[in-house]
């Protein structure tokens, strides 16, 4: 596995984006989508017997796997880390964990607030049903090599949890091929979220850091890379 450090891009040039706005804190499941996620994930850490075998990133746990490129993305201004993104076999998924309320799940009115700014921005919205529930699939306008503008394609899939929300952004082959997404969303079942005791306002990112053996390489640790341009992306809040 190779690790790579990305930087945030301009607020303006990103699409994996939405105002997030103001609700109590806690967070719950409905009970059928609760007990569909316990058993085939993601996972809530209280679910998982120990944490070994996992790259640990504070508030992601994300299982290794051959190929898998992982790049933590931060924000300049505060050299925070806000997102994680996992390349693999020529597809990506940006990660994000969020604090959510205890009563109620975001991912219903994320998506209706992630379709009001992707068609702000001149694109256009689909939802569909896959994997993980119901899916926003988002077309928003790009520049092609030859000049002519045509559009970008992005997969938005949102998992609540016990407290906390977990979104991913598929691109790349991933966003419009399910074949070529299935390595990533089975990588995405798999992540383990650490949500954390301490209190939170709802939306507020949980917090992510470079593992705590970044800097070693012995067989089987992950590999780091010079630090790159990621994927772009907003702060939330």
């Amino acid at each position: 596995m190779v690790f790579g450090r990305g930087r945030k891009a301009k607020k303006e040039q990103a699409a994996e984006s939405a105002e997030w706005p103001e609700t109590d804190d806690g967070s719950s499941e409905g009970d059928e989508e609760s007990t569909v996620r316990r058993a085939s994930g993601p996972f809530d850490a209280s679910e998982i017997e120990n944490r070994d075998g996992y790259v640990d990133l504070g508030a992601l746990l994300i299982a290794p796997t051959e190929g898998l490129q992982l790049r933590l993305e931060v924000e300049e201004a505060t050299q925070r880390v806000v997102a994680v993104t996992m390349d693999l076999q020529g597809s990506s998924l940006q990660l994000q964990a969020f604090a959510a309320p205890r009563s109620e799940g975001l991912w219903d009115e994320i998506r209706e607030q992630i379709g009001q700014s992707v068609s702000g921005q001149g694109g256009q919205v689909e939802e569909v049903q896959g994997g993980f529930g119901t899916e926003l699939v988002a077309k928003l306008p790009a520049g092609q090599a030859d000049g002519s503008r045509g559009y970008r394609v992005a997969r938005f899939i949102g998992v609540d949890g016990p407290r906390w929300f977990l979104r991913g952004v598929l691109g790349g082959e991933a966003a419009v091929d399910r074949e070529a997404a299935a390595p990533l969303e089975g990588l995405f079942r798999q992540i383990v979220v650490v949500r954390g005791d301490n209190p939170m306002p709802p939306r507020d990112l949980l917090q992510l850091r470079l593992p705590k053996d970044a800097t070693t390489t012995p067989q089987g640790a992950p590999e780091f890379q010079k630090p790159e341009r990621g994927p772009e992306i907003t702060q939330i809040g």
